[in-house]
C-alpha cells in the first residue's frame, strides 16, 4: 500500500527522509549532479517566500519513503503558472509510484487555478556517459515526460569547471577595460547601487533565452531584492561583480554566485552586460573578478556550475575559455491545459 503524505517542513525526520529519496534519485541518474542541499532545502522550506507557494509531498510505503514530488505557485506573478518535480526511489521504479505522484500535484495546480506546467529534465551528456546507458536514461526520462503530456521547449547545458580554477589559464584572459571599474560586494548590494542592480537584474530575466516557454520575465525591484538577500544570506555566500563606467557611474553590467554553506559546490548564476555597454569583453572580466573572490575567500571550493543555452554563442564561448565542460542536458519540459 502506497500512502501520500504531505510534509510539515518543520518535521525534522519526515523532511530529512523526503530529502533522502530526493537526492538518491538525482545522484542515480545524473554524473555531476547539482541540486540544493539539506540546509537549502529546510531553510527554504521552513522560511516561505512571499514570492512562492511551495508543497512538498512523499509517496510512503510502511516507514520508507519510496518517492517525493514538489509544486511551487509563483504567488506575485505568472499566475498561469506550476513548476513541478517528480522523483522516485531507484529501487522503486517502474511500479507506477511517479504517476502517483504526479497525478496528486497535478490535482492540486488545478484546484489553484494554474494552467501550465514546467519541470526540468537532465540527461546526461553523451560524451560522459556510454552511449547504450544515456540512451536507455533518456528514452526513460522523455518516455516518462511525453506519455503526461509534456514536450520540450528549451534547452540548455549544465557546465562544469574544477575548482581552484586555472591561474595561468585565468591570467590569460584579463583584459583592460579602459572607462570601466570592477566594483565587488558579497551578500548585500549597497545602498547607491540598488537602484541599478534591480535594473540590471531584470534586463537578465527579459535577456535570458526562453525558448517557449510560457513564462513572463520577472521585474526585480528593492522590495524583491531585500526579500532575496535576508532569504538567501542564512543559506548561501553571495559574490556579486559589477562593472560601472566611470565618466558618469552608469552601472554596465554583474556577474553573481551563489556558494551553499553546506557544500564545497559554487554556482555561477547570472552575467550580464547591458545592451549599451556590450563589445568590451566586460563579461569575461567580470566572471574573472567573481572567481578572484572565491579563490581568496573560499578556496575549498571544488566544483564551480553554470548554464548556458548554447544558442547564446558569446556567453558559450567564454564560459569554454574558462575551461567549463558539458555536465548534462537541461530539458525545459512544458505542459499547457487545452483551451
Amino acid at each position: 500500500m502506497t500512502d501520500l503524505v504531505t510534509i510539515d517542513p518543520h518535521d525534522e525526520q519526515a523532511l530529512l527522509a523526503w530529502f533522502e529519496a530526493e537526492q538518491a534519485s538525482i545522484d542515480h541518474d545524473r554524473p555531476r549532479p547539482i541540486s540544493r542541499t539539506w540546509g537549502a532545502l529546510a531553510g527554504s522550506a521552513r522560511t516561505p517566500s512571499p514570492y512562492i507557494r511551495r508543497e512538498l509531498v512523499a509517496a510512503v510505503e510502511g516507514d520508507e519513503v519510496v518517492g517525493v514530488a514538489e509544486l511551487e505557485l509563483p504567488l506575485r506573478d505568472n499566475p498561469h503558472l506550476a513548476e513541478v518535480s517528480v522523483h522516485v526511489v531507484p529501487a522503486h521504479r517502474r511500479r507506477g509510484i511517479g504517476r502517483l505522484l504526479f497525478d496528486e500535484v497535478d490535482r492540486r495546480r488545478r484546484a489553484a487555478g494554474r494552467t501550465t506546467l514546467l519541470g526540468e529534465l537532465l540527461l546526461p551528456d553523451p560524451r560522459e556517459r556510454p552511449a547504450v546507458e544515456v540512451a536507455g536514461e533518456v528514452a526513460a526520462g522523455m518516455a516518462f515526460s511525453t506519455a503526461l503530456g509534456f514536450t520540450s521547449v528549451h534547452e540548455e547545458e549544465h557546465l562544469a569547471m574544477p575548482l581552484p580554477a586555472d591561474r595561468v589559464r585565468a591570467d590569460a584572459l584579463r583584459r583592460a577595460t579602459p572607462g570601466y571599474e570592477i566594483l565587488t560586494w558579497r551578500s548585500r548590494c549597497p545602498d547607491e547601487l540598488r537602484a541599478a542592480y534591480c535594473r540590471m537584474r531584470t534586463q537578465m530575466a527579459q535577456d535570458v533565452p526562453l525558448g517557449d516557454v510560457a513564462l513572463v520575465p520577472t521585474v526585480m525591484d528593492e522590495e524583491r531584492l531585500r526579500t532575496e538577500e535576508e532569504r538567501m544570506a542564512p543559506l548561501y555566500h553571495q559574490v556579486v561583480a559589477a562593472a560601472r563606467r566611470t565618466t558618469d557611474g552608469e552601472m554596465a553590467g554583474y556577474s553573481l554566485l551563489f556558494l551553499p554553506r553546506d557544500s564545497l559546490d559554487a554556482l555561477q548564476d547570472d552575467t550580464l552586460v547591458m545592451p549599451a555597454h556590450r563589445g568590451h569583453g566586460l563579461g569575461m572580466q567580470l566572471k574573472l573578478a567573481t572567481l578572484d573572490v572565491l579563490r581568496a575567500e573560499h578556496p575549498d571550493r571544488r566544483l564551480l556550475h553554470t548554464w548556458t543555452d548554447p544558442t547564446n554563442t558569446a556567453m558559450y564561448r567564454t564560459n569554454a575559455a574558462f575551461g567549463y565542460t558539458t555536465a548534462e542536458i537541461l530539458h525545459e519540459m512544458q505542459r499547457q491545459d487545452a483551451g
